[in-house]
Formats: C-alpha cells, sequence, structure tokens
C-alpha cells in the first residue's frame, strides 16, 4: 500500500482510523481522506495530522456519489487501496427520511465500484476494504451468535441500505473480480462520536441533568467494540485478509442497555465527583422505536484464528478512556453541538454538500 483513500474520514471511526494509520511506525505511504462533509462530518478532528503530515495527508471534499471526481482523485494520487467507511449510520434518522441512507450507502458504494471497476479494466487494481454492520443480520435471541454464514435480515432503512451495500460488493468480486474484502463489525465506541450516538449522548444528558432516555424495557442488547480495536482489526485485514472474504469484528462484550447506562452513571459520577444515584435517577425509559432488534451478538472465530487479531482494550478501561475524552474535549462537544463546526467547515471548505 502506497497510497490509501479513506472515504468518510472525518466521521467517528474514519477519523479514528486515519489517526490509528498515522501512528503506524515505519509507514510512509499517502492517506486521501474524501468526505461529503455531513452533518456529522468534522475536519478539525484531523487538524494536527494536516499539520504534521502535510505532503502524506489530504484532504478531499467530495461526494462519494460523484464517480467521475473519485475517479480524478484515483489518478490524482495514484490510490492503490480504498478503505469505504462513509456511510449514513443513524437507525433513527433512517426511519424519519430514508431517501438519503439509499443514496449514500447503496448508490455512494455503487458508484465507488464502478471507479474501480473502470480502472480494473484499464489494468489497475485497487483493493477495496467495505466497512459494515452487524445490523444486516436482523435480530438475535437470547442465546446464539452471528456469524459470517449467517443470512441477512434488515430490519430497518439503514440496515437495509448496509445490507444491500454488503450484496454489491460482493457482486462485483464474483462478476468483475475486483478485489474486494468485508468486515461486519459490532457497536462502536470511543472518541470523536457525534453526540446524537448512545454513549456520547448519554455522558452530555448527565453533565446538563437532562433525562437519559431508553428505548422500551431497556433489555435490547449489543455488542460493544472500542474503536481502536476495530482500526487494528481493519489493518490485520488489509494486510493479511482473503480477497473476497467477509470478516466479523466484534467486542464479544454483550451488555443490555439499561445495564450500561447505569454503569455509564458510575463513570462518569467517578470522574465528576458527584453521586452515581443522581444520574441514575435521570434514566427515563420512553416508547420503543420501530423495528428495534433485540439482541446482537458478533462470533468473531474467524478472524481471530485465520488472521491472528484480538480485542486489546477491555470494557471497563475503553469507557473509562472515553469518558475521560469527552470531559477533556467538552470545548469539541460545544462546537459540534452547536452547529458551529459547521460555520467553520463553510468558511474553509465552501457550503456542505
Amino acid at each position: 500500500m502506497k497510497s490509501i483513500l479513506v472515504t468518510g474520514g472525518c466521521g467517528f471511526i474514519g477519523t479514528n482510523f486515519i489517526r490509528f494509520l498515522f501512528d503506524l511506525p515505519d509507514k510512509d505511504f499517502v492517506v486521501v481522506n474524501v468526505d461529503k462533509l455531513t452533518y456529522a462530518a468534522n475536519p478539525e478532528n484531523l487538524e494536527d495530522i494536516q499539520n504534521q503530515f502535510p505532503n502524506r495527508y489530504f484532504f478531499e471534499k467530495v461526494d462519494i456519489c460523484d464517480q467521475i471526481k473519485i475517479l480524478e482523485i484515483i489518478e490524482k494520487y495514484e490510490v492503490d487501496t480504498i478503505v469505504h467507511f462513509a456511510a449514513e449510520s443513524h437507525v433513527d434518522r433512517s426511519i424519519v427520511g430514508p431517501s438519503d441512507f439509499i443514496q449514500t450507502n447503496v448508490f455512494g458504494t455503487f458508484s465507488l465500484l464502478e471507479a474501480i471497476r473502470k480502472k480494473f479494466e484499464a489494468g489497475i487494481e485497487i483493493r477495496f476494504h467495505h466497512i459494515s454492520t452487524d445490523e444486516v443480520y436482523g435480530s438475535l435471541g437470547p442465546i446464539g451468535y452471528f456469524t459470517e454464514t449467517t443470512p441477512y435480515q434488515p430490519r430497518s432503512p439503514y440496515s437495509a441500505s448496509k445490507a444491500a451495500s454488503d450484496h454489491l460488493v460482493r457482486a462485483y468480486h464474483n462478476t468483475y473480480g475486483l478485489p474486494v474484502t468485508i468486515s461486519i463489525c459490532s457497536n462502536n465506541y470511543g472518541p470523536y462520536q457525534f453526540p446524537e450516538k448512545l454513549i456520547p449522548l448519554m455522558i452530555i444528558n448527565m453533565l446538563e441533568g437532562k433525562p437519559l432516555p431508553i428505548y422500551g424495557d431497556g433489555k435490547n442488547v449489543r455488542d460493544w467494540l472500542f474503536v481502536y480495536d476495530h482500526c487494528t482489526a481493519v489493518w490485520a485485514i488489509l494486510t493479511k485478509g482473503k480477497i473476497g472474504e467477509t470478516y466479523n469484528i466484534g467486542g464479544e462484550n454483550e451488555w443490555e442497555n439499561i445495564r450500561l447506562i447505569e454503569y455509564l452513571c458510575e463513570v462518569v459520577a467517578s470522574k465528576t465527583g458527584e453521586n452515581s444515584s443522581k444520574y441514575k435517577k435521570l434514566i427515563n425509559f420512553v416508547k420503543d422505536r420501530p423495528g428495534h432488534d433485540r439482541r446482537y451478538a458478533i462470533n468473531c472465530d474467524k478472524i481471530k484464528n485465520e488472521l491472528g487479531w484480538s480485542q486489546s482494550v477491555d470494557f471497563e478501561t475503553g469507557l473509562d478512556l472515553t469518558v475521560s475524552w469527552y470531559l477533556s474535549h467538552l470545548e469539541w462537544l460545544n462546537k459540534v453541538r452547536s452547529g458551529e463546526y459547521l460555520r467553520w467547515i463553510e468558511i474553509n471548505y465552501g457550503r456542505r454538500l
């Protein structure tokens, strides 16, 4: 790998992955960050990287649906690897407005694949790694785990759009021979996550004394993965994974939503000097959302056995690091929540696409 294009690099996981790439020792590859800069993207996340590596890090404000511009970027930077994070990812938003999810997640992935196919037919091979979600598998009962052979049963517009993009990636491999890999991961948490997601939202609400809304009875189960471990897994696939294969990436760390929030209250209390009961009193059960999957749990034996990957951050440590990061980055939080960063984007990059 000499030139890596990362889509959605200004989002939560993309930001962490780019930072991970520049922390790798003895590497001198170029990293090109292609991001549309929608509401959850923040190029300020990587300002220090841009300043520190002006000859290796490049940002392009481009919509992945624009195949012509994607081809121009591939040629400009002689891209040989694409890691595709860019996606609309918030389930609640997909229920209210599914159109953006179909456009970005399905058509955007199609556009990238078409660009790669055109280069492939011209004799230039570009490795494509596609990031997916365990939500494509649907809902589990109280026992069992998702494996790479679990049939797809998406139950929300978001998961359906990701399932469609997964199928496109596999089809382009089988039909055209494109060198692709896919990873399917569980819920990520960690620094730089946009505060509409569960953990940062709850931290903010605790600090402001606002209700902590929990859907239904709070017993929906999710498998939580620290974002750094997701980055190491993607790197393992890029460097050791088999072309055409899919790899599940899980935290092997299941929590009921109510138990997670109660524990998060204790972690935040330990760092703010408050009694955890102050925060637990804010827990508020709200009407369940439509199509709310009951349980996700990933079996990740394949990536462990075949590529030698394993999680390096246990949940207690990861959550402690996450809470500490948000408490020490309140200015970042306030700028994101106020929309001030969107004005910064307009000044530096023009209006968001």
